[in-house]
Parts: structure tokens; C-alpha cells; sequence
């Protein structure tokens, strides 16, 4: 089987809007590793979009699925219910930010844990309006579009969005928007669009993902936590992709004095395997009634036994503190790279969650630049992922497993593309 034949059949049998940024087709991976179809080799700084913590096939969730599969696949967990959901909620519930008492449900998908999230925070407030953030990135359901602060290429053509959403600049010295500009901008809906007593909830993501990996100034999140709380708005944290030891933490919330009332959660959850969940204040939680909440395939046993294998694996390898670990070798590499690459704006990132940002010689973005990156270390084998919203980041998420001699020679190749 040839790869290029492959891509003829996709372009005839699958619709563009599903872009695809690879022209080669996955044959087999283990851990941060990937052969195609033709037997090349490639180093996974991609990990699925952040879903690979624990890196391909690790034996123990292997292990775990194989388990469960002998037992049962599905029964819908809202009609025949089954221990080890329960066991997952209270092992999230414990280790979720937050002192309060919590409860947890399962969903498939990170834009269903962001859709559900809403829905609690609005039968908990009896509000419907909701603040996001520019740049941010809450999924491509209708919803999630809404709150989502990126439109190319997530919202063109898709509207009308719900609405009841507003949106505020998320701070980022680097593009000139402080602290200050961000708190001013939402008194600022609170005067021109939204009575703060009609919000139910802000949402935000502690690191933005797809914004370019900007990391939430702790002055700002304990704004947010301060102005919740006066007008008792509910705090949404988005840990979605920042969730499961991806940022030095099992959650990024973690790094701030203060909590939310809703976390969201999905992508490394399950490793892989299809699971979501939002964790929250247990009053809250118990807003929506019975039925309210749920989904046929919601809390898969399957992936839920796949999920209880992950935390068991970022205790037992001591995931959380080598991804820390990871990411200073790779911080230390890209700033030592300053001086012979000037396209290099800012390093920044929080634990293994890192990313770099091409800007050219007048400060303006440089969306090229990031592309041929990109592309020359696709050539060379290296996986990496852009985002940002001018397209001018490059973002690592390499799996927290990965083998010392892979990383070093993902970060040989990466300067190599850098510096050629």
C-alpha cells in the first residue's frame, strides 16, 4: 500500500472540511514513535493533539482495554451502570482543584464535556450568558464554535452561533494586551452588552491551546476567581489539553492560588481512547436533573478503563515531574537557538506544554516561517503541530514517556530546521 495512493482515495471518499496535515497513512506506533505504510519513521511531537501523555500503546492500558474487553464493550452507562465509572469519578473528584466536594460526569468528546459544562452552569445560575476569550479554542460543535475566539478556520460559514456569548481580549504581553487591558475589556461587556447578573459562567483555558499556548498570568485567573465570586458568575477552567500532567501538574489549575467551579477534561484522560468529563462543585453538579446530563456512548468502559490506567501510569513512571523536566530541556534548546534564528520571538510555555513564536524582522507575525519549519521537520521525520491565531506558533506535545534518545534527536532535527 503506497501513501500516495491513499491520498487519491481520501480526496474522492472524505469531504475537505476534514483537514489533514499529514500526506502519509499511520501503519503501526509505540510510544512517541510512528511508521506509515511504506515503512518511514517519524518522532511524535504531535501526540494526537495532546492526547498521548502516556505515548502510544503503553502496555498498561493495553492491558487495561484488553481487560475489560473480555467483560463487556458497552451497556449505556445511564441504564446498566458499572463500578469502575464510579471508581474513575472519585479518583478525579480527589484530585480535581479545589477544596469543596465534588462530583464528576463522563462524555465522549472534550467540545461535549465544554457543551455540558454550559448546560450545568446555567441550570445551577438560571443565567444564560457566557464570557470566553479571544483566541480560545472550546471545540466545533455549535456551542463550542460560539465560544471559541479564533474564526479562520473554525467559525467561517458556520453561522448563526448561540447567543448570549461575549467574548474578552485574553492577555498576552507579547501582543501587547496586559492584565489590565483584559479585566478593563469585561467591565467593559458589564457596561455595553451584559449585566454581570445575567452571566452564568466564564470559561478560559489556563494555557491556550490552539490561541498559541499563552499561559494565564496568575493575577489574572485570581481576577477572574475574584470577579466570579462578586457577581456569582461561575469559573469554567478548560483543561482539556492542559489536563493529565501535560503542563508540570496533573491540572494546570493547579499552579494558581485559586480554583474553579467547573473543570472540563478530555484528550490524555483516557490516552487515546474517546472520554471526557467535567468535575465540579457537587452542588453544582447536581443542578441538572436526572436525565439532564449524558449520552449513549458517554463513559465508555472501555476508555474508562483505559483512563484508570493513566493516572495508575503518571503516579507509578512519575509522569507529572519528568514532563516538567522534559520541557526545561526543551526551553533550554530553543533559547539557546535565539541568537542564530531571529525569527524567534518568545519561548513560553508552562511544564512539557511549550511553544515558540516566529515573528519577522518589523514584529509582525511570520506564518511562512512557522510552515517551512513545519514542513522541513516533516521531511526529516519530526512531527509538530502550529497554532496561534495568526498561524505563527509552533507547539510541542510530545508524549511524557518519551525515550531519552528520541527527544534528543527530535531536538537535534529541530534545530537543524531552525538554524538551516
Amino acid at each position: 500500500m503506497k501513501n500516495a495512493e491513499l491520498v487519491r482515495r481520501k480526496d474522492a471518499a472524505t469531504p475537505r472540511g476534514v483537514g489533514v496535515m499529514c500526506n502519509f497513512y499511520a501503519e503501526r506506533a509505540e510510544n512517541s514513535e510512528i511508521w506509515d505504510v511504506e515503512g518511514k519513521r517519524y518522532i511524535d511531537f504531535a501526540a494526537g493533539i495532546a492526547v498521548l501523555n502516556t505515548g502510544h500503546r503503553h502496555p498498561r492500558l493495553v492491558e487495561a482495554i484488553q481487560r475489560q474487553l473480555g467483560r463487556f464493550t458497552h451497556t449505556a452507562y445511564q441504564i446498566v451502570p458499572y463500578a469502575s465509572y464510579v471508581e474513575l469519578a472519585e479518583k478525579i473528584n480527589q484530585r480535581a482543584p479545589g477544596r469543596s466536594a465534588k462530583k464528576t460526569a463522563f462524555f465522549t468528546t472534550g467540545a461535549e464535556a465544554v457543551e455540558n459544562a454550559i448546560k450545568i452552569a446555567r441550570a445551577a445560575t438560571g443565567r444564560p450568558g457566557v464570557i470566553a476569550f479571544s483566541g480560545g479554542f472550546h471545540g466545533r460543535t455549535m456551542m463550542g464554535m460560539a465560544l471559541t475566539g479564533k474564526v479562520v478556520p473554525y467559525k467561517v460559514g458556520f453561522g448563526p452561533f448561540p447567543g448570549e456569548v461575549f467574548h474578552a481580549p485574553y492577555p498576552c504581553a507579547l501582543h501587547g494586551v496586559s492584565v489590565d487591558d483584559s479585566l478593563k475589556a469585561l467591565q467593559h461587556l458589564f457596561k455595553a452588552d451584559v449585566d454581570p447578573k445575567r452571566v452564568a459562567a466564564i470559561i478560559f483555558e489556563p494555557v491556550q491551546g490552539e490561541g498559541g499556548f499563552n499561559v494565564a498570568p496568575p493575577a489574572f485567573v485570581k481576577a477572574l476567581r475574584a470577579v466570579c465570586d462578586e457577581h456569582g458568575i461561575l469559573l469554567i477552567a478548560d483543561e482539556v489539553q492542559t489536563g493529565f500532567g501535560r503542563t508540570g501538574r496533573l491540572f494546570a489549575m493547579e499552579h494558581y492560588e485559586v480554583a474553579p467551579d467547573l473543570t472540563t477534561m478530555a484528550k490524555s484522560l483516557a490516552g487515546g481512547m474517546p472520554l471526557s468529563a467535567v468535575c465540579g462543585r457537587a452542588e453544582v453538579m447536581d443542578a441538572p436533573a436526572p436525565g439532564g446530563l449524558g449520552g449513549t456512548y458517554a463513559g465508555n468502559p472501555l476508555a474508562v478503563a483505559s483512563a484508570l490506567a493513566v493516572l495508575d501510569v503518571l503516579d507509578g513512571e512519575q509522569l507529572i515531574p519528568r514532563g516538567a523536566a522534559l520541557g526545561q530541556r526543551l526551553v533550554a534548546r530553543l533559547e539557546s537557538l535565539k541568537s542564530r534564528v531571529p525569527q524567534i520571538a518568545e519561548v513560553r510555555g508552562l511544564g512539557a506544554m511549550v511553544a515558540v513564536e516566529f515573528r519577522r524582522a518589523d514584529g509582525s507575525p511570520d506564518p511562512e516561517f512557522t510552515r517551512e519549519v513545519q514542513n522541513r521537520a516533516l521531511e526529516q521525520g519530526l512531527l509538530l503541530l502550529s497554532c496561534g491565531v495568526y498561524g505563527n506558533v509552533i507547539r510541542f506535545l510530545f508524549p511524557l514517556t518519551i525515550q531519552d534518545a528520541v527527544m534528543d534527536e527530535g531536538l537535534d532535527i529541530l534545530a537543524d530546521v531552525l538554524t538551516r
